[in-house]
């Protein structure tokens, strides 16, 4: 199979709470095979592909034969014991990211290329050493946003069940549900037990705002980017050449927040503010690189700053890191989440779906982030009631000059136009 650029993604767990959303925007199905794969063709199927594809030829110390030789030597009856079965088989690997969906779970991944979901709105991860679920962030204007999630909670119990031993596909099944009907989530914070009762709902996500925002450091262009959606690279487009066409004198980017996404989108979007240079360079189990550059149709070469928190993972950890290695921006903020990692998602033989870490990914200086994040230039950080705060209580505060991390954006430009417009003295 040839792997697009459209089915690989980035996003921080792959897995998004309201049907599965942001690692599937982009992929295409074959729709439901006319041929019905057996269960052992099934879990063939399923170690062939992680076999040829997995990032590590190691199989992270497994042995992956003896694994095939286990599994098909079983006799299965119906689908939903090979399902079982390859679960067990892929937590082998002991890798959240690669990971199995049944039909129903893999339909839901491609119903939300259309931008409506259903859910809750947070994306989540299960904690590589810990196994724990972790909420990687809400996603703006969502019920479980505006309840008060934050990055980093823990999710301990889904309507009092507990999530010890649970990975992330069964966690969706149990939070997604019909609009209008609760689900009680109790969350793990800094040690502390909370419970949050929040109501599902049908979320539209647009992942582009933007707005011109006077400060003392001029006329700024300020654009907050949620996800990288398949249409995100559009919006920021429109949002660039419509603040280009009002003279701001610089901007800010906003990644705070912001799980990840779609690779391509995450290149797509470097490529608006970068007009030379390497962006990211994804790397197989062979070693072998792929190297993503600027074209040299950067839309803009005014000054840049960027935000980033702790739910900025995955594409924007790309874009951040490139920005920042190409020193095309200064990035103010928190450290990142830390995901560098790169999954291909394809159908299998009877409607099933197959996510896969094909490949890592390093930003231009070569920097692995995985585990780590992208350190700010400048650090701003955020207690989680300040955060809470802001993000919840007093939201008009937001990208204004009391939202401390934007301020010292502003306050960053502001020496930067003083920077060019100081005379120069000739002899």
């Amino acid at each position: 199979m040839v792997i697009t650029k459209s089915r690989l993604v980035l996003g921080a767990t792959a897995v998004t709470l309201s049907t599965i959303a942001v690692t599937s925007l982009g992929i295409h199905s074959r729709g439901q095979a006319l041929f019905k794969a057996s269960p052992k063709e099934l879990i063939d199927e399923v170690w062939q592909i992680v076999h040829r594809q997995y990032v590590d030829g190691t199989f992270n110390q497994v042995d992956w034969q003896a694994v095939r030789k286990e599994y098909l030597s079983k006799s299965y009856t119906n689908q939903e014991e090979a399902y079982k079965s390859i679960r067990e088989m892929l937590k082998r690997l002991e890798d959240p990211y690669t990971r199995f969906m049944n039909p129903e779970e893999f339909k839901s991944m491609q119903v939300d290329t259309s931008g409506e979901l259903t859910g809750i709105g947070i994306t989540i991860s299960q904690d590589e050493k810990t196994k724990q679920l972790v909420v990687i962030a809400p996603i703006e204007d969502t019920p479980a946003f505006k309840i008060g999630i934050l990055a980093k909670d823990v999710i301990l119990e889904i309507d009092g069940k507990s999530t010890q031993g649970m990975d992330t596909n069964q966690a969706v099944s149990l939070i997604r549900g019909e609009p209008g009907k609760p689900v009680r989530l109790t969350i793990q914070r800094n040690g502390q037990k909370k419970q949050f009762n929040i109501t599902r709902a049908r979320i539209e996500i647009h992942p582009v705002k933007y707005s011109e925002k006077q400060t003392p450091a001029g006329n700024l262009g300020y654009i907050r980017l949620n996800q990288f959606s398949a249409n995100a690279g559009k919006e920021m487009r429109e949002a660039i050449t419509k603040l280009e066409a009002k003279k701001v004198s610089g901007y800010i980017l906003d990644l705070r927040g912001n799980p990840g996404g779609l690779l391509f989108s995450s290149v797509d979007i470097a490529r608006m503010w970068l007009d030379r240079g390497i962006i990211v360079s994804t790397i197989d189990r062979q070693g072998e690189q792929e190297r993503e550059i600027a074209r040299g149709r950067a839309l803009t070469t005014k000054p840049l700053v960027v935000l980033v928190d702790k739910g900025s993972a995955s594409a924007s950890e790309i874009l951040s890191g490139a920005l920042q290695d190409n020193k095309r921006a200064v990035v103010v903020g928190s450290q990142t989440f830390g995901k560098g990692l790169v999954q291909s998602v394809r159908p299998l033989e009877d409607g099933s779906g197959l996510a896969v870490t094909i490949a890592k990914y390093h930003t231009p200086s070569g920097k692995d982030i995985n585990k780590h994040g992208i350190d700010p230039d400048v650090v701003v950080d955020l207690t989680d009631a300040q955060k809470e705060n802001l993000w919840l209580r007093e939201r008009d505060k937001l990208a204004t000059l009391e939202d401390p991390q934007f301020a010292k954006a502003v306050e960053i430009l502001g020496k930067k136009a003083a920077q060019n417009t100081m005379p120069t003295n000739t002899n």
